[in-house]
């Protein structure tokens, strides 16, 4: 989704750079290639985020500013690259790592409460927008792998036969641990044409602080003459913060920061803008600029993420042979001066080796002007994103939208022209299952979702309508369907619920009949506005919105819900438990943010 430009003559950026459910954010930097006059094209940067169950998975982001994000495609987007069909909610893909060198990008992830092959696993691609390759399975325990390249070189744009050694990071629970909850980091060196590892394993770190928890998200990089370990620690909530150490050689042993943590935000309180800052990653402009990505997530309404954890961007500078992030401001802020991307000299190489700088990879992907084939366009500081399944696209949905697990092909572009048809599905929102839901990330506190749907519902046991997905556990759906029988067997009609499931408990929170309306059949208007936690949900007629009911959306938080996610909304049709031949027909979907 395009951004707006923000502050004074758009001289600074606003936070966060990636609004709604973009934790782990992992970064590169690609040196842009010497033109035919001897100029040097702008450089480009790729991100790649968390996405746990959904599908298509790691979405991969690319900039020349370090703050305006285009999606180019997924790392992971095939069905039989991995198994996510019995991935229970807030399982499945982890925290990716992404990295690129000489020609090859390179991300690496784990795969985790999967009953199919799970473990750390590698992709790769030449082009960021894909293919990208099956995978490579890696031995290890733990989470949050990461790559580094450590070349021989004065800097890392040499060929593949630069003397690069190539280093896999993870973290593991510590065995034995002093304190629950202990964890260390593990390197171990990876054989790129094996694919596997070899050498002996070096326990690298076991957090900064005594008692810390959850050392996790580690990142290595080589400044100069140390080797430097980025971690997070204390869990990816509150007290989330984040760690470095130094080394003179890449397998240790590393000193901690005295200013241990360099970044955290749990002594600034619950009310703070931001909260849970951590799992970060450095990169470095043509400018000689250091930036960091990282999470962090902002409550409203109370301590109520919904939006999950989002993607920022803070700056770093260098003093006394340590990073100091956010300098003068000490926290992430929700704006900065914009980064200095630079223009590289001739011949000028990267500060950095390794970790986040690489060579060109060729042509960059197009500069698409938003994530859905859709019209996206911003009216008066509103983001309004309109689908019209008009074909453009062919058979194909925009970057933005998910599945739950699977890449089944419950929908369809074309039997229906014009429109998105739904199978309605015997899973439910509330079954590991793949049921047919698709969704966007809510990027934004207030939200106004319209899904115009015509479907003829049998009986009461078939919906269609729209959904807002926290997990299995945590949902809301406002659905067309039709009522009960009524008296010697009547057909019962067309009417609207709205259904919530918190506490493994589905309740029917609002009813209202569509007939009296001038909906008895036809198309009809399923609204969600939110204005903060207020879910108003609802259906559109001439006559304006008729409200069914009205949820606290706070029970769709992580805090309230369990889990590491934030929301997702869109069309969604089921059955019930129950295979049926009715189809929905979704003729349009309106995202407008505030």
């Amino acid at each position: 989704m395009v951004r707006p430009p923000s502050g004074p003559a758009a001289r600074t950026f606003a936070n966060p750079v990636l609004p709604g459910t973009h934790p782990d954010p992992s970064i590169c930097r690609v040196p842009g290639a010497t033109r035919a006059d001897g100029t040097l094209a702008p450089d480009d940067y790729y991100l790649v985020t968390s996405t746990f169950e959904y599908f298509p998975g790691l979405p991969v982001f690319h900039s020349r500013d370090l703050v305006t994000w285009t999606p180019v495609g997924h790392a992971i987007h095939r069905t039989d690259q991995v198994d996510l069909s019995s991935v229970p909610s807030s399982g499945g893909l982890y925290a990716a790592t992404i990295r690129h060198h000489a020609g090859t990008f390179y991300v690496v992830t784990t795969l985790v409460h999967t009953q199919g092959q799970g473990g750390h696993l590698l992709v790769t691609a030449t082009d960021p927008a894909g293919p990208w390759s099956d995978p490579v399975w890696l031995e290890g325990d733990g989470i949050d792998p990461s790559l580094f390249f450590d070349t021989a070189g004065p800097d890392d744009t040499a060929g593949p036969d630069d003397g690069a050694r190539v280093w896999l990071t993870a973290t593991r629970l510590a065995d034995p641990g002093e304190w629950e909850g202990q964890t260390e980091v593990w390197l171990r060196e990876l054989d790129l044409a094996a694919g596997a590892l070899v050498g002996p394993e070096h326990v690298l770190w076991r957090g900064a602080l005594h008692g810390a928890v959850w050392a996790e998200g580690p990142h290595l990089y080589r400044v100069g003459d140390h080797y430097y370990l980025l971690a997070s620690e204390g869990g990816t909530e509150h007290q989330h913060a984040v760690s470095v150490a130094r080394a003179d050689a890449v397998t240790g042993p590393y000193t901690g920061n005295p200013a241990n943590p360099v970044l955290t935000h749990r002594h600034l309180g619950r009310d703070f803008p931001v909260v849970g800052v951590g799992h970060g990653d450095l990169v470095e402009t043509a400018a000689g600029e250091w930036w960091m990505v990282l999470l962090g997530s902002r409550p409203y309404g109370g301590y109520f993420p919904n939006l999950g954890r989002e993607t920022f961007l803070t700056p770093v500078v260098w003093e006394d042979g340590w990073p100091v992030v956010a300098p003068g401001v000490g926290h992430v802020a929700g704006s900065f001066p914009l980064p200095d991307v630079g223009a590289r000299l001739p011949g000028a190489g990267a500060a950095s080796r390794g970790g986040a700088s690489a060579q060109r990879a060729g042509a960059v992907p197009g500069d698409a002007s938003g994530e859905t084939p859709g019209d996206t366009s911003v009216e008066a500081s509103a983001v309004v994103v309109r689908e019209t399944f008009d074909g453009t696209s062919g058979d194909a949905l925009g970057l933005a939208w998910n599945q739950v697990r699977t890449g089944d092909r419950f929908w369809s572009l074309t039997e229906r022209p014009g429109h998105l048809r739904l199978a309605l599905l015997p899973a439910t929102l509330s079954d590991v299952a793949t049921p047919a839901f698709l969704g966007r990330r809510q990027e934004h506190r207030d939200v106004d979702l319209t899904v115009r749907v015509d479907v003829d519902p049998a009986g009461p046991d078939e919906w269609a309508g729209l959904a807002v997905r926290q997990s299995e556990e945590a949902w809301i759906a406002a659905v067309v369907t039709r009522a009960a029988p009524g008296p010697a067997g009547a057909p019962g009609g067309r009417e609207v619920l709205v259904v919530e499931r918190f506490g493994g408990e589905e309740v029917v929170v609002g009813r209202t009949a569509l007939g009296p309306l001038g909906l008895a059949e036809g198309p009809v208007d399923v609204v969600l506005h939110a204005a903060g936690q207020d879910y108003a949900f609802g259906v559109e007629t001439g006559d304006g919105f008729v409200a069914v009911a009205t949820v606290h959306g706070g029970r769709l938080s992580s805090p309230e819900a369990g889990g590491f996610l934030g929301v997702w909304l869109g069309p969604y049709a089921t059955g019930r438990g129950t295979p049926t031949a009715t189809v929905a027909d979704v003729e349009r979907v309106e995202y407008r943010g505030r």
